[in-house]
C-alpha cells in the first residue's frame, strides 16, 4: 500500500462498501475496536430477543506477498456467534449459545457442497479478488448465517 492506510485500514474500508449496508439493513453494527481491528478482527453485533446477541466476526489474516511466495495470499474466515454476553469474547452457558465458522455450519451443518472444505478461508491478493471474496461470504452470512444466529433457520436433523 502506498498510503499511511494499514492493511487493516484497507480491510475494514472494502468490508463496509461491500458489506456495510447490507449488514446496516439486517440490524448489524460494526464493532468499534480500534486494537482488535488493527490485529484483524472486524465484528458486527445485533440484539436478539431474549436477552442474546448475534455476532458475525470477520479475522482477517495478511500476509505480504514480499514476506512469502507468491501462492500464499491474504486470507479471512468468518465466525457466526450467538451469546448471552454483549461481548462475544465473554464465555456463555445460556443453551442458545453457539459458535462455529460459516464454512463449518454450511458444509457440515446443513451439508451443502458450496465451499471445499469446513475449515474455508477467503482468499485474496488484492481489492478486486478481496471484493469478490467478501460478496461471496455476505451472500452466505445472508442466506445462512443471519437466520441460523437469529434462530430462525436450523439444519436438517438427520
Amino acid at each position: 500500500m502506498s498510503d499511511k492506510r494499514t492493511a487493516a485500514d484497507h480491510f475494514r474500508m472494502i468490508l463496509e462498501t461491500v458489506l456495510g449496508q447490507v449488514f446496516a439493513a439486517t440490524g448489524y453494527t460494526l464493532e468499534e475496536s480500534p486494537v482488535k481491528q488493527a490485529g484483524g478482527l472486524f465484528r458486527y453485533r445485533k440484539a436478539l430477543a431474549g436477552g442474546l446477541y448475534a455476532f458475525i466476526e470477520f479475522q482477517m489474516l495478511y500476509l505480504p506477498s514480499s514476506e512469502w511466495s507468491a501462492a500464499v495470499k491474504s486470507r479471512f474466515r468468518v465466525t457466526l456467534i450467538r451469546s448471552d454476553q454483549p461481548d462475544a469474547q465473554l464465555p456463555s452457558a445460556h443453551p442458545q449459545a453457539a459458535r462455529k465458522t460459516l464454512s463449518a455450519l454450511i458444509v457440515n451443518d446443513f451439508g451443502v457442497a458450496i465451499l471445499p472444505n469446513a475449515d474455508y478461508w477467503w482468499m485474496f491478493d488484492n481489492t478486486e479478488s478481496l471484493g469478490k471474496a467478501l460478496a461471496e461470504a455476505g451472500h452466505l452470512i445472508i442466506a445462512y448465517g443471519v437466520q441460523w444466529l437469529a434462530g430462525e433457520l436450523t439444519p436438517p436433523s438427520g
